[in-house]
């Protein structure tokens, strides 16, 4: 079994009241399929691009009041439990675990000390994504938090992250890395970036063949553009949510504009 790296984003998953609102949602603007729902596992259902297993959907425990509905994006761990201490140790908030789930592997949920919920996950038989960077696919992720200096001091302190420094001034913007690859982005937000009521989050970002079209889906189902279209060196990119309320980004990879940023170590 191949072991990613620590601190290496290797899952994502989200609860939906509406399960079969999810599949149509997300079916139509990712493309996904979805397997058979696990009961065993509060009918966990696993969502699919080209076959290739990309994230996944569940409904609420019966009887509790659902959450509202939101990504979270899992961290390789090779010791859940080593890693929940880290977390607790660093100011932050272990909300459930460590957890086996059957022979799949070993759950922790969590939030940093500014309130950013994330997963972590030791692998067993389920490693996490088998495609990336592919329409369909997970293909980034974003801390973003109005309390910067909050994530900056945690994430590297719980993984092993470098951090390197965009250098502009309209935005502070880092990106910690792991093995020398870029893993995740910090953006310290603004009030006229997130509105009061928003939390702090990660959003994860799923790749689409076109950014407009894929916007066009998500708004004529019931889903809302938050910000975007926007063209970089990254891609073209948006920031969506789906009728549920879930916050996440799809970006155009192949549709690329303007230099890359120069980057410092941080």
């Amino acid at each position: 079994m191949a072991v990613l790296p620590e601190g290496t984003p290797c899952w994502a998953d989200a609860m939906f009241a509406d399960l079969e609102g999810a599949k149509a949602f997300y079916g139509d603007v990712l493309g996904w399929t979805f397997g058979e729902s696990s009961s065993e596992f509060g009918n966990y259902t696993t969502a699919y691009s080209d076959g290739k297993a990309v994230a996944a959907i569940v409904p609420p425990m019966p009887g509790e009041d659902s959450p509202p509905s939101a990504w979270c994006l899992y961290f390789a761990s090779p010791d859940a439990g080593a890693t929940a201490e880290g977390i607790r140790a660093n100011g932050g908030e272990v909300l459930m675990g460590p957890m086996q789930v059957g022979d799949f592997g070993t759950m922790v949920i969590a939030k940093d000390p500014a309130g950013v919920a994330f997963g972590v996950w030791q692998a067993d038989s389920h490693e996490g994504f088998e495609k990336q960077g592919a329409p369909g696919a997970y293909a980034w992720a974003e801390v973003l938090t109005r309390e910067a200096g909050k994530a900056d001091g945690f994430f590297p302190a719980v993984f092993p992250f470098t951090t390197k420094k965009m250098e502009s001034g309209e935005m502070d913007y880092k990106i910690f890395h792991v093995e020398g690859q870029p893993v995740l982005g910090r953006m310290k937000m603004g009030p006229e970036d997130l509105p009061p009521e928003a939390p702090s989050y990660i959003s994860v970002y799923f790749a689409v063949n076109d950014c407009d079209v894929a916007i066009a889906r998500i708004t004529e189902r019931g889903g809302k553009l938050y910000a975007g279209p926007m063209d970089t060196p990254f891609g073209r990119f948006a920031a969506v949510g789906d009728p549920q309320g879930a916050a996440f980004g799809i970006i155009d990879l192949g549709r690329t504009a303007g230099e890359m940023p120069v980057m410092a170590d941080a």
